[in-house]
Parts: C-alpha cells; structure tokens; sequence
C-alpha cells in the first residue's frame, strides 16, 4: 500500500549551493532524521514507523496502533517532508478481539 504524502520537486526559488536546496540528499537525510525524531518525541511517542531516504525519495514505513495515529504521522510527514517525494506504507495494527476461536 504506497500512499503518496507528497509528491514535489525542489522549489524553483533561486539559485542556492545543493546543500541549501530542498531535494539534495544531505537536507533530505538531515529532514528526515527531524521527522523521526519528531516522531518519537511528541504527544505521538511513535516508535514504530521508520522512514528512509532512498533513490531520491523517502520511505515511509511501520504499523501504528489507530487510524488517528496513523493520520497523525501522515500529517507530521507532509508538514516535516513538503517537497520531498514520499512513499508511505503506515498500517493500522488490528486490535479488535477475535470473533472466533482458533482452529489448530
């Protein structure tokens, strides 16, 4: 499941040395490094969900324990990733009781 979060190129504002623009690798490993220490340090205290930089996009992974969770890091990763592409693959971790017994 890629859920595209967004899908932009660097912003065409001037010219800037490739450490300064938005899509070189070193801002984009040092953003997402941000990200996911924003992740972990926030009201969200995510820890499950991992996020790489990778053949010029970032990579958005891991399982989460509600959908408002999983909206909560979607949100973190627009706000933190804007002009970086991003792939996400955020699950929602099935919590609900078995309506059955297993069958071994």
């Amino acid at each position: 499941m890629s859920d595209p979060v967004g899908h932009q190129g660097p912003a065409a504002s001037g010219p800037a040395s490739a450490a300064e623009a938005p899509g070189t690798p070193e801002n984009a490993e040092y953003r997402v490094a941000h990200f996911q220490e924003r992740l972990a340090a926030e009201e969200l205290g995510e820890l499950g969900v991992r996020a790489e930089f990778r053949a010029g996009a970032v990579a958005v992974t891991g399982t989460v324990p509600s959908a408002q969770c999983r909206e909560t890091v979607l949100r973190v990763a627009r706000e933190e990733l804007a002009g970086l592409t991003v792939h996400t693959d955020v699950v929602v971790a099935e919590t609900a009781r078995p309506d059955r017994a297993e069958e071994l």
